[in-house]
């Protein structure tokens, strides 16, 4: 070391990494107290965590949100955690991540991606932990027939043979 010289400076920064199940253990019963349920929680690598909602019944409002926030807040300390937070409702163009999201959507038509690549836009008339039942029309050759005819189908499809699942929008 030379002589007179300041000695270097180490700075060593722990950042606790938050945790799933300890995130929704804090907020699962104010998510509940305002009629929402939680789809998914985010954590990337530098604690910036992202709450995913939906609404029991109807949207969720802006003012869910924010209570959300507000309570998550309340919950950990900021400075200690040293996060950042968004919480939001599930997109209507995003896909489907947990049962919930199926059975809410049972009655309206959905946009279903299979593996392989084949897209269909149908009703959902059932969901369960390792399936749906779809309700779709389409153009097929019938024996004794010149002429395609729309012929109507209801099927049971495996989560296995499906990519996405997502709210139809027509416009």
């Amino acid at each position: 070391m030379i002589q007179g010289a300041a000695s270097p400076l180490i700075l060593c920064i722990y950042r606790i990494q938050m945790n799933v199940s300890e995130i929704k253990d804090a907020i699962s019963s104010e998510i509940v107290a305002r009629g929402c349920y939680i789809v998914d929680i985010f954590i990337s690598k530098d604690n910036e965590i992202e709450v995913t909602i939906e609404s029991e019944e109807g949207k969720v409002e802006l003012d869910d949100c924010v209570a959300i926030s507000r309570f998550f807040e309340s919950c950990f300390d900021r400075e200690k955690e040293d996060y950042a937070l968004t919480v939001s409702s599930a997109g209507l163009d995003q896909p489907f991540k947990i049962l919930k999201q199926y059975q809410k959507a049972i009655g309206s038509k959905v946009e279903v991606q299979f593996k392989g690549g084949k897209k269909m836009i149908a009703l959902l008339t059932d969901a369960d932990e390792d399936s749906i039942t779809l309700q779709y029309s389409q153009r097929e050759t019938v024996e004794g027939k010149k002429k395609k005819e729309t012929v109507e189908h209801t099927d049971r499809f495996t989560m296995e043979q499906i990519n996405t699942v997502r709210p139809h929008l027509a416009f």
